[in-house]
């Protein structure tokens, strides 16, 4: 039983950058609502958004220009996780504020080996200070870059403190036992997969959909596979964006995306990243470019500000 109407694909939605590597607000909302305008959600800050990268006024000040834009909060999901109580209460606050239907939140990612009564006592803490009837809490699990997993019970005694507000999981552990077991283990509470390389096993297993980096730049044919996971040919429409998926995969993620979008859009600067990560160099990128040209690949009725 899903707690929000958040179902489907999201894109865990990629920040353009200028040349001084501030956040490009207005490419960013353009990219926003291309993906709306796919049948894609906005998972927006999270792992492939760099959201680590940009600080809390920064991340605070793309929500509220986002939303004063017209974005659809119904369909966001923005990342609120911190490795500071404050600054995870402040962005969960604002996106609560501005009615968006649920919050993505990492555990807190510094401290390393931390007991689940601790990261019980973190997410306790938000959702108090928060204070608000409508947070809806979407756990963000994957401890290969955070190195601070979210066990099922951990998610089992969030669920008997804060039913309803603690609504679901993103599940990016890429270990398709574990999603499996938090579909079975638990009712009300939505799994999204981490992957669409899992949305139809997930699908089956009585999830909610998935939250992908690839949705970025293919996001009409994965929700393809979302909208006919009933489907006769579902496995075969699975197999393809499994398959793009791995091609993509070979690539560095996040400047590999950054590289689609600038390729689809003509727009040179869409390839910058914040430092420490580095855009695709002019081989990779001709790689990159080439696989795509090979694949007929192409983002239909992506468009872009030109300033």
């Amino acid at each position: 039983m899903p707690q929000t109407g958040l179902k489907g694909v999201l894109s865990p939605v990629v920040t353009p950058v200028d040349e001084e590597m501030k956040p490009d607000v207005g490419r960013w909302i353009a990219h926003c609502r291309w993906l709306l305008s796919q049948n894609c959600g906005l998972a927006v800050f999270g792992t492939n958004s760099e959201a680590n990268s940009f600080s809390l006024d920064e991340r605070l000040g793309l929500l509220d220009a986002g939303i004063e834009s017209g974005l659809d909060p119904s369909r966001m999901m923005p990342g609120t996780g911190a490795c500071a109580i404050p600054d995870a209460v402040t962005m969960t606050r604002r996106a609560v504020e501005h009615g968006c239907a649920g919050i993505l939140m990492l555990p807190p990612f510094y401290y390393k080996g931390v007991s689940d009564d601790g990261l019980f006592a973190f997410f306790e803490r938000v959702i108090q200070e928060v204070g608000d009837d409508r947070l809806r809490v979407y756990l963000y699990h994957i401890p290969q870059v955070s190195q601070v997993p979210i066990s099922l019970d951990l998610i089992e005694r969030l669920l008997a403190a804060y039913p309803g507000v603690v609504a679901g999981i993103k599940d990016s552990s890429g270990d398709w036992s574990n999603t499996k077991a938090m579909l079975e283990r638990f009712e009300n509470f939505d799994v999204f997969a981490g992957s669409e390389t899992f949305l139809l096993d997930t699908m089956r297993g009585g999830g909610a959909g998935c939250i992908s980096a690839t949705a970025n730049i293919n996001p009409a044919a994965i929700h393809d596979v979302y909208a006919n996971w009933t489907s006769n040919d579902a496995k075969e429409r699975q197999r393809k964006i499994s398959e793009f998926r791995e091609a993509v995969s070979r690539f560095p993620m996040i400047p590999a995306l950054k590289a689609a979008v600038s390729w689809a859009t003509g727009i040179e600067s869409w390839r910058l990243v914040r430092p420490p990560l580095t855009p695709l160099d002019a081989d990779t990128r001709k790689s990159f470019v080439d696989m795509l040209e090979e694949r007929g690949f192409s983002m239909p009725g992506i468009e872009q500000p030109t300033a």
